[in-house]
């Protein structure tokens, strides 16, 4: 009898034991987490805890039941089928298979092989890996991006020959983008920090169908981190830090995910410290003097000295060191089987960020300003988003974000033996709605449509004041008077909205094509009113402007075989003039910006190709796309007379007026060619190289913001817990005759001069090698080591007024509790 008991309490906990399934990573061993799994009708669904377990009791023997998880390859299998491989299932990592699924190129869910968009994916894996200081550092190491740098804190990403305002940010579906984005350098990438990121996407080329005004060179996609829910009760800590020799960094990361079954919440704090950069001291380019630091203010906000001090290591960039907090809190909640709703909430706010570019700035041997730097830039975003999937004949899923951002910027800048202290800042609220939908067209679903609808507000403040300051011996005691300087935008006020309709058409044509079409409708509405005419008296003090723009796409995918895909696109993009382009008032190196009221929208009308070749049962990839744009109507800094006068005082100095006008045309035409994938076992690489050319057919000038040609190779192996690469990164040179001198964007003054030609040289050649190791220590310890410019290397990006680190020995830590 008691034997008989054993046996059937033995059995019992065999059977029950039989109902697990453990889910692993093939190529660590390490369980995976919150892996969805289902059964074909999708009305069973269980989730795997922290040790990988999850069980299948509910599920019937004749079940197939798929394995899901954003990171890995789907598996499915027969329930009964589980017993031959002892019930332990292994993923594979979704990099290692190229057909990815795309996210931004319609607003949901695609496969690459049906989008003809050229898109570039980035995974939380493989951002961990990289360990950027930054998401402006993430996005230069993305193909065919150049990433612009006028200040340590800061980063203007450049796509096929635009940057700024002509690129358009997105985080978790609302647009970064706001009425104050400028034309030139934009610095604002940085204010999502890349240590909350789950992954970006990049659209290359005109994605306005989609995405709207803006999106001429380009869409960047930040989606970051979502909680998920768990049939248990389950909390995940990570912790993350680092430390780079370059600048002093120190970073520190913390991050809670708290999953239940009826919500999930997902905290996150990000800090950074950096200290002052450290360029290369290997001067291959013969310069010996260019970008060295001799003498740097130590002015601050209560200390004065009326002269500049002798920095005793020139290598050393004194006054770019910061610091920046980034918070992110978002919660999830399924309301039920077919409707979700998310809120996201998004702090980001720095430390006074030095103005680089102006205190190194030197006049007749002495320095020109004693203070000049941002004041915090603060993102505020709250965001809630519902998906829902009801199934009608006319709308299967949607989802809608309703969004409030509030962005504070403020300048402040006093010239050197000056006690005047001029303050500008500037306030956008944007309010934003999106509605985003699709259906499919036959039961096939091989025929989709989408669309949707973006309405957006923008309200803008601009305040001015200068102050006299009090000093006694070093010390600023206080303030003497207030006097009445220029604002950079409409001191009256000023807002800027949009409304836009769109849809999208993509149908498998055959088994072989895909054709994707799509066209949008966009009105956009500007009003500004200027108060004070002590400086600038414009021809109407109040304006009101409005426009309207159709633009559209027709994209052709032919896949001849299983490993080749060819992709055409026609498409077209505009930008209309916001708040920047109109109104701004900014002064830099002897020229004044002034508003221009009678500034019209650029268009961009896109032609590319792009090829496509997969090896290895699509572990590798070949890929090569060119494309040719035309710029109608295009908006470039031009001379201007105001009044009739082309020169006006602004803040004691007399300087050249400047504005934003309308061009005629012009082109921007290039390609890039990129690889990666798995080359051996244990060996993988990926590379890159971007050409781009742009000029005016009218002026005959060379367009702004055109980078030299530019690449990257990495080859990796991995053993186990074990990854290691050696990066190398080369820039070509751009000669001085290849710049635009009008607009002064690509800041040619800060290329070396050359005294046999009298005249500035250009950005020099570069390239750099780099070596990141990466080590998993167990399931929750990992740790990584990086040498950034092995060789010490100095060098300038293109257009940007800081040097580049120098050698830089990179640590980190990644602990998951």
């Amino acid at each position: 009898m008691r034997f008989s008991l054993l046996l059937f309490i033995f059995l019992i906990s065999l059977s029950a034991k039989s109902q697990q399934v453990k889910v692993l990573d093939r190529e660590t061993n390490f369980p995976i987490n919150n892996v969805t799994i289902y059964n074909d009708n999708r009305d069973l669904v269980v989730y795997t805890n922290k040790y990988g377990i999850a069980d299948l009791s509910a599920f019937k023997e004749s079940d197939v039941i798929s394995f899901n998880h954003l990171s890995y390859i789907e598996y499915e299998i027969l329930k009964r089928e589980l017993i031959v491989i002892d019930f332990v299932v292994y993923l594979s990592n979704r990099a290692e298979q190229l057909d990815e699924v795309v996210l931004s190129a319609s607003r949901g869910k695609e496969t690459r092989s049906r989008v003809a968009e050229t898109i570039a994916i980035t995974s939380r894996e493989e951002i961990r890996r990289m360990a950027p200081q930054t998401s402006a550092d993430l996005l230069a190491n993305l193909p065919g991006i150049k990433v612009q740098k006028t200040q340590m804190g800061g980063g203007s990403p450049v796509i096929r020959g635009m940057e700024a305002n002509r690129v358009l940010l997105v985080v978790d579906g609302v647009r970064m983008n706001n009425a104050i984005y400028r034309t030139g350098h934009l610095q604002s990438s940085i204010t999502v920090a890349p240590t909350v990121l789950e992954r970006t996407e990049i659209i290359y080329g005109p994605s306005s169908v989609i995405y709207g005004s803006d999106a001429l060179g380009g869409v960047i996609n930040y989606f970051t981190k979502t909680p998920e829910i768990n049939s248990e009760n389950n909390f995940k800590t990570s912790i993350f830090s680092r430390y780079s020799s370059a600048n002093n960094e120190k970073a520190i990361h913390l991050d809670v995910e708290a999953s239940f079954k009826k919500w999930a919440s997902f905290t996150a704090i990000s800090y950074s410290d950096f200290g002052d950069l450290k360029m290369g001291e290997n001067r291959n380019h013969g310069f010996d003097n260019w970008g060295k630091i001799f003498q740097y203010s130590n002015n601050t906000d209560s200390f004065y000295n009326p002269n500049g001090l002798v920095n005793p290591n020139p290598d050393v960039q004194k006054n770019t060191g910061y610091n920046q907090l980034d918070l992110l809190q978002k919660f999830y909640v399924p309301l039920s089987k077919k409707t979700d709703i998310a809120f996201n909430f998004q702090y980001s706010t720095s430390s006074d960020i030095p103005n680089f570019d102006n205190l190194a700035e030197v006049a007749d041997g002495k320095l020109r300003y004693a203070e000049a730097y941002y004041g915090p830039q603060n993102r505020f975003l709250a965001s809630s988003s519902l998906h829902f999937n009801p199934d009608y004949s006319w709308l299967e899923k949607g989802s809608l974000i309703f969004a409030f951002q509030q962005i504070e910027e403020s300048r402040v800048e006093r010239r050197m033996n000056s006690l005047d202290r001029f303050y500008r800042t500037e306030n956008v609220d944007v309010y934003s709605l999106n509605g985003d939908f699709s259906v499919p067209l036959n039961e096939a679903k091989n025929r989709n449509l989408s669309y949707g609808f973006e309405l957006s507000h923008n309200d803008v403040s601009s305040e001015a004041i200068g102050k006299e300051l009090a000093v006694s011996g070093n010390e600023i005691t206080g303030f003497v008077n207030d006097f009445i300087i220029q604002s950079r935008y409409p001191d009256g006020g000023s807002d800027y909205s949009s409304a836009a309709l769109y849809t999208n058409y993509r149908q498998n044509i055959n088994s072989k094509s895909t054709l994707n079409t799509g066209i949008r409708f966009t009105a956009t509405f500007l009003k500004a009113l200027w108060v004070d005419d002590t400086f600038i008296t414009l021809p109407d003090m109040a304006i009101y402007s409005d426009n309207k723009a159709v633009s559209a796409t027709v994209g052709y995918v032919h896949k001849p075989s299983v490993n080749w895909q060819i992709n055409t696109l026609v498409s077209s993009g505009f930008r209309s003039p916001n708040i920047d382009d109109i109104g701004k008032i900014r002064y830099k190196s002897g020229q004044v910006t002034v508003p221009n009221i009678y500034l019209k929208p650029e268009y961009v009308y896109n032609a590319e190709l792009g090829l496509m070749r997969y090896f290895n049962n699509k572990k590798f990839l070949l890929s090569a796309n060119a494309y040719y744009m035309l710029l109608h109507h295009y908006i470039a800094r031009g001379a201007f007379e105001i009044n009739g006068q082309n020169t006006l005082v602004y803040d004691g100095e007399t300087a050249t007026t400047m504005a934003n006008i309308n061009n005629k045309n012009a082109y921007i035409a290039g390609g890039t060619f990129g690889f990666q994938g798995t080359l051996a076992n244990h060996f993988k690489t990926n590379g890159s190289i971007t050409y781009t050319k742009g000029k005016s057919y009218d002026t005959k000038m060379p367009l702004s913001s055109i980078p030299p040609l530019f690449g990257n190779l990495e080859v990796s192996y991995s053993q186990n817990k074990f990854i290691t690469s050696l990066n190398y990164r080369f820039n070509a040179a751009k000669k001085y005759s290849d710049y635009n001198l009008e607009e002064g964007i690509d800041n040619i003054e800060q290329t070396p001069f050359d005294a046999a030609t009298n005249s500035y040289y250009g950005t020099p050649k570069w390239s750099t090698l780099n070596l990141n190791t990466n080590y998993q220590v167990s399931d929750k310890v990992s740790i990584s080591f990086r040498i950034d410019n092995i060789f010490d290397v100095h060098y300038k990006e293109f257009a940007s007024s800081i040097s580049a680190s120098g050698r830089n020995y990179v640590g980190s830590l990644l602990l998951k509790l």
